[in-house]
C-alpha cells in the first residue's frame, strides 16, 4: 500500500475501474471534507458565496463572486460587529418561463437564495461601510475605527547572526 493510498481521493490520479470494496464509503468521505468549509449542511446543489477577505492597516475588504447578478439582486446589512451579505439568484426557468414554448431538458446552473454573515473584530460603522457590484463580483469596504488603527503597530523583524 503506498502513501497515495491515503490522501484524499481528489489530490491525486486515481483510475477509475476497480476501486475495492471501500472506494464509494471513500469517496462519500473525501466529498464531505472537500464540502466542509462551502455550507455543506445546506447540500451539494446549494448556493454558497464564495469570498475572499482582506485587510491593510486602515480597513478590511471582502471581495465575493455573484456571476450574473447585479447591485438590485445582493443585500449588504451590518449589526455591530457583524455584516451580512445576501441575496437571491433566479434560475433560467423563473427569469424567462416557458412563454415562448421552450423546455428545459437539463439544469446545471446554480439558483437560489444565499447568505453569508462575517463577524469582525471590531464594531462597524455602518455609514462609512461602501459595496459595489461590477461584472459579478462585490467589493464591500469597510474601515476600521480610529481606536483599532492606533491599537495597530507593525513590530520590525530583523535577522540575528
Amino acid at each position: 500500500m503506498s502513501y497515495q493510498d491515503w490522501l484524499p481521493a481528489s489530490w491525486g490520479k486515481h483510475k477509475s475501474q476497480d476501486k475495492g470494496p471501500f472506494f464509494a464509503l471513500r469517496k462519500q468521505v473525501d466529498d464531505l471534507f472537500d464540502d466542509f468549509g462551502n455550507g455543506f449542511f445546506a447540500g451539494r446543489d446549494a448556493l454558497t458565496v464564495r469570498s475572499d477577505i482582506s485587510e491593510t492597516d486602515n480597513e478590511i475588504c471582502i471581495t465575493a463572486e455573484f456571476p450574473g447578478l447585479t447591485d438590485k439582486d445582493v443585500d449588504v446589512s451590518v449589526a455591530g460587529n457583524q455584516i451580512t451579505i445576501k441575496g437571491q439568484k433566479k434560475s433560467e426557468v423563473d427569469e424567462k418561463g416557458e412563454e415562448d414554448g421552450r423546455e428545459f431538458h437539463r439544469i446545471e446552473r446554480t439558483s437560489g437564495a444565499f447568505r453569508r454573515m462575517m463577524t469582525l473584530p471590531f464594531e462597524i460603522d455602518p455609514d462609512a461601510v461602501t459595496a459595489d457590484v461590477k461584472d459579478g463580483v462585490l467589493t464591500v469596504t469597510i474601515p476600521k475605527p480610529p481606536e483599532v488603527v492606533e491599537q495597530t503597530k507593525k513590530i520590525k523583524v530583523t535577522h540575528s547572526t
